[in-house]
């Protein structure tokens, strides 16, 4: 959210699930960008039931395709067992550096088992494989499964296809907060609202998300469970309460308040409590991030005169300004490597992503929009970025890696999409 628009939104929550709202809500991904190197990699059918097998290989080739740094090579149909001996002149001829097989079977208690295996071709090698027990209905993440083992076998980075995404869609006059697989598949609604909602975070363990909604016609700070559905108030102050941010350990959150005049930050118990000051200036400070680490807080402040990101120790204190370059940087994103500092910065008008290395300082600008972004949200392994944007008048998602070079468009059939945040790795 552009921090122009930070104290302006307001909300009335219907406090009720609406799982009817979910089909209409999923989310479709057009692949627009590639790696610069993709690896070409065949993987075979699944021997098994045809169509549950057939189901479980569609989904690790489309996880793999989707990431942009996988160039399928066509297999024909071919069968192939994850024990069967693999003719690696066959599959180099064919140009695959890399083969997959599987099978899936009735296991113990009637379980379903997904087994595979993964082939080096160039190097004739056998690269080891997995098994998974699972049942009809978790076909799909078992394929998510089975592609992020693929995925950190063949690049060394650990795979994110068994990920989640929160984001908010309005359809219809309402809005809603959905829950969908990272390839936007299986969405579920947490949450209608007859206004907007904003600000969903995760919580470190997957298992809750914080978010703002505006009850009794002021702005009240939520962490819902989303295995139970159960929601627990954790800051309802005097005056606005707003930007929950998880701490590493999911103990804590940074809060912004105005009880006590200005948008300053506090940290709070995750249960709720006394909140904590940690800002005082005469500006407004806002939009804070913990580092990965949990040692420092980063944020967006004008204390300086213009928006501009800073960063303090966890617990308050003196702050460094972070950006230098233009007159309007906000919306801070530490990675979860520590490596990259992702945030909006205006340019000629335009409202743009752009990643800092944190080591050089150096900036880079890898939006391709028009001049909309905002919410900008890190995949848990740090290689992709997602972000609100844009097109034709309508809010849709994009997932941009932090080359700049894998593009994805993200949108939903039925309505605008805004406000996302990728979740972390399942536990």
């Amino acid at each position: 959210m552009r921090f122009d628009r930070l104290l302006s939104r307001f909300f009335c929550l219907l406090p009720f699930l609406a799982f009817s709202l979910a089909a209409e809500a999923q989310l479709a991904i057009e692949i627009t960008g590639a790696g610069a190197r993709q690896i070409p990699i065949a993987i075979a059918e699944f021997s098994g039931d045809t169509a549950e097998a057939r189901a479980i290989s569609t989904v690790v080739r489309e996880d793999l395709a989707r990431s942009g740094l996988f160039r399928l090579i066509p297999t024909d149909g071919l069968l192939m067992h994850e024990n069967s001996a693999a003719d690696y002149d066959f599959w180099k001829s064919g140009g695959a550096d890399a083969l997959a097989a599987g099978s899936l079977t009735i296991g113990s208690g009637g379980k379903l088992e997904a087994r595979f295996r993964l082939h080096d071709v160039n190097q004739k090698a056998d690269l080891g494989g997995a098994a998974y027990l699972t049942d009809a209905a978790q076909l799909r993440a078992a394929g998510h499964r089975i592609a992020d083992t693929i995925y950190e076998k063949l690049t060394g980075e650990k795979g994110i296809f068994s990920t989640r995404i929160a984001y908010v869609v309005k359809s219809g006059g309402r809005y809603s907060l959905q829950i969908a697989d990272s390839d936007g598949q299986n969405a579920q609604t947490a949450l209608v609202s007859k206004e907007p909602i904003i600000s969903p975070a995760w919580s470190p363990d997957g298992g809750r998300i914080a978010y703002v909604s505006f009850e009794n016609k002021k702005p009240i700070i939520f962490v819902h469970s989303l295995a139970s559905g159960q929601r627990q108030v954790v800051a309802n102050f005097k005056g606005s309460n707003s930007a929950p941010a998880w701490s590493p350990d999911g103990r804590r959150l940074a809060i912004v308040l105005t009880r006590d005049g200005n948008s300053q930050i506090y940290s709070i118990s995750a249960e709720g409590g006394s909140p904590v000051r940690l800002t005082t200036s005469a500006g407004i400070d806002t939009e804070p991030q913990f580092s990965a680490d949990g040692a420092f807080i980063y944020f967006t402040s004008d204390r300086g005169g213009s928006p501009q990101i800073y960063r303090m120790p966890a617990s308050g204190g003196a702050a460094e300004r972070i950006t230098f370059e233009g007159s309007y940087n906000v919306s801070p994103r530490p990675s979860p490597n520590g490596k990259t500092l992702a945030f909006i910065t205006r340019r000629d008008g335009r409202f743009q992503l752009a990643v800092m290395d944190m080591a050089s300082r150096q900036i880079q600008i890898i939006s391709d929009s028009f001049g909309r972004d905002e919410s900008p949200s890190f995949a848990p392994n740090s290689s992709m970025i997602v972000l609100a944007t844009e097109v034709g008048g309508r809010g849709v998602l994009s997932a941009v890696s932090v080359d700049g070079r894998i593009r994805q468009r993200i949108s939903v059939a039925a309505g605008d999409v805004r406000e996302p945040a990728w979740g972390p790795f399942p536990r």
